[in-house]
Order: structure tokens, then sequence, then C-alpha cells
């Protein structure tokens, strides 16, 4: 699990280096939320940005305006898309510092940077 806390690191700083203006809405060993900082009509809560957390056999990179924005969506490269799970999760086994840069980009993106 040791090499799963240096992935959850890693991600964790793509994640908040990348995505000023969101709100942390948790951030403990493992686990990361990030909502954005507009409230969403439908729920009356801020909305969901991104999400880095520690499962059973990988780390979880959830970023969640990949599920609305399509550009963004289809921005993914096809290395990066072997790591995709569903519209908006990317699940990493091992530190990719290249697949770590692109994210690093699509967050950007993602946050209107």
């Amino acid at each position: 699990m040791a090499a799963f806390d240096d992935i959850h690191a890693r991600l964790r700083t793509v994640m908040l280096d990348n995505a000023p203006g969101q709100v942390v809405s948790k951030d403990e060993a493992g686990d990361l939320v990030v909502r954005t900082a507009t409230v969403d009509p439908k729920t009356g809560q801020p909305g969901w940005f991104g999400t880095v957390t520690i499962k059973k056999s990988y780390v979880a990179y959830h970023l969640m305006p990949l599920y609305t924005d399509a550009a963004l969506s289809e921005s993914v490269s096809p290395g990066l898309a072997k790591r995709r799970q569903g519209k908006t999760c990317f699940n990493f086994k091992v530190v990719d510092e290249a697949l770590f840069g692109e994210l690093a980009s699509l967050t950007r993106r993602a946050a209107g940077l």
C-alpha cells in the first residue's frame, strides 16, 4: 500500500496545483474530494470537480467536468485513455510522469484555466 500512498500524494498534488479556485471539501489520508466554487442549482450544493482516492488495487483520479464537456473528454490521449474507467475516472497502479503531466493539463482545462 505504500506505493499507492506515493501515487496518491502525486495525484493529490496534480489536482490541487491545477484546480485553483475549487473548494477542498475533504483531504484525508488516501481521500481527496474537490468541489466547485459554484452551487449546483439542482442540488443546492457545490458541484463535484474531482477526487483522488486510494482503492483496493489502484488509485483513482476522478475529473467530473469530463462528464459534461465532450471536447475535454475527447482530448484524452490514447495512453491516458487506457487508464480510463467510465467517463471521468483514471486508475493508476504506478507513477507515470507523462500521464500525470497530461492529467495536470486536463485538470487545468477542466478548471477553466
